[in-house]
Formats: structure tokens, sequence, C-alpha cells
């Protein structure tokens, strides 16, 4: 699997690409070609050019990771709260049958936690947590 459960890079993954983004550094300032840092580093020549251009603006320090790049809207607080709520059954909000449809959860998210999330979202963050979806006994 190309990411872990929660979505995104592990702090480890993080770390290596990082160590690759520092060692383009110091061979940029030691005058070394693209196309050569590229094949010894195993990356693309775009993404070396795209590192170069930050090493120009920044040095070293723009190099470095900066942290993950999607940090949950939801805080573990604010799911713990809907979680309660979603523990009370979607009739105690004024639903008309007991099924919790994403729409459904969007609109919980919506009237407790104050918050707009797209259906996309509310998936990931339910999966994240992890629920999964359930299909209805026929």
């Amino acid at each position: 699997m190309r990411y872990p459960e929660g979505g995104g890079l592990t702090a480890e993954r993080r770390a290596f690409r990082e160590g690759i983004r520092l060692q383009a550094g110091m061979r940029f300032a030691a005058g070394e070609k693209t196309a050569v840092i590229a094949k010894d580093l195993r990356v693309s020549v775009r993404s070396v050019d795209r590192w170069r251009r930050a090493w120009r603006e920044g040095g070293l320090e723009a190099l470095r990771s900066v942290g993950p790049a999607n940090v949950p809207t939801v805080s573990d607080a604010q799911f713990a709260t809907l979680e309660e709520e979603l523990g009370k059954g979607p009739s105690a909000h004024g639903f008309d049958d007991e099924r919790w449809t994403l729409a459904r959860v969007q609109t919980l998210i919506r009237r407790h936690l104050r918050m707009s999330l797209s259906v996309a979202t509310v998936w990931r963050l339910l999966k994240r947590h992890g629920w999964s979806w359930q299909a209805p006994a026929r």
C-alpha cells in the first residue's frame, strides 16, 4: 500500500524524502548539473529543477520537510463529540430511518460542529477513525 491507513506519508518516509532533497542541495552547492543529480538520486529532472529553484531562494532550509501535507480538519475532541451524536442514532436527529448516510453525517457535522465538509471529506474522516460503510440487511 502506498499510504498508511490515515493517509499521507509516514514520518519515516517524509524524513527519507527530506534526506534526498538535502543531498541534492549539497550537490547544488558543488555546482553539479541537474540531469546528473536526478540520475544519481533516481528522481525526475523536473523534481530536481523545482528543488534547485527552492534552494536558490531559501538555501538548504527551503528543502526541509514542512510536515504532513494535509492536517485533519476535525480535531480528536470534535470527532469524539461527533461519535457521541452518531451513537444516538439517526432518528434522534430527525431522520426517518436508522441509516447513517454520508449526507446525513455531513448534515450532523454542519449542525453540531458548525463545519461545512464535502461528502468525500466526511468519508475520509470516518475511514481515518476506523468507521466503515455498512450495507443494510435485505
